[in-house]
């Protein structure tokens, strides 16, 4: 509580802002493009945190590669677990999200939008599928996604690191 009352902040990017905007919108639009043709939803919410993520700060240790794949495969995994074994209760649903950011600390695949994958598919009473489709598709295309984005321009670079 003794932290300073205002934040240094770094001078603002309108292009970084800008190319932000842009490869966000498209990288949701991409996932949308394949729910309709595939006739499976692969639009989860936790997809819209990623985007933020992979887009805003791309080279930010929760962004990487390593991160966006274990933290949402391992979250979808947990929730699937849960759903299976004891179902859709107040247990399970608060478990899902502190099981799966213990499992992902304990991974080192830290990332947030992980533990929204892992409440969703609790809440939605969800099977193996889920971790197929929506996650493990959703996760592969905003990952090419990125990977093009953010190697466009000069100044950007994703990954930082890949494991």
């Amino acid at each position: 509580m003794k932290a300073p009352l205002l934040a240094k902040r770094n001078k603002l990017s309108y292009r970084f802002a800008i190319w932000s905007f842009i490869s966000s919108t498209v990288s949701i639009w991409s996932i949308l493009i394949i729910t309709n043709l595939s006739g499976h939803t692969l639009l989860i919410g936790s997809f819209g945190a990623t985007a933020v993520l992979l887009f805003a700060v791309p080279d930010a240790p929760l962004s990487q590669p390593r991160n966006l794949i274990g933290g949402h495969i391992l979250s979808a995994c947990i929730a699937v677990l849960l759903v299976q074994t004891i179902g859709t209760n107040f247990l399970t649903i608060g478990l899902s999200v502190g099981l799966s950011i213990l499992v992902m600390y304990l991974t080192h695949t830290l990332h947030p939008p992980g533990g929204a994958t892992a409440l969703i598919g609790v809440i939605g009473g969800v099977g193996v599928e889920f971790i197929f489709f929506p996650v493990m598709v959703g996760v592969i295309v905003l990952l090419c996604n990125a990977l093009v984005v953010n190697n466009l321009v000069h100044h950007r670079k994703y990954p930082v690191v890949w494991f």
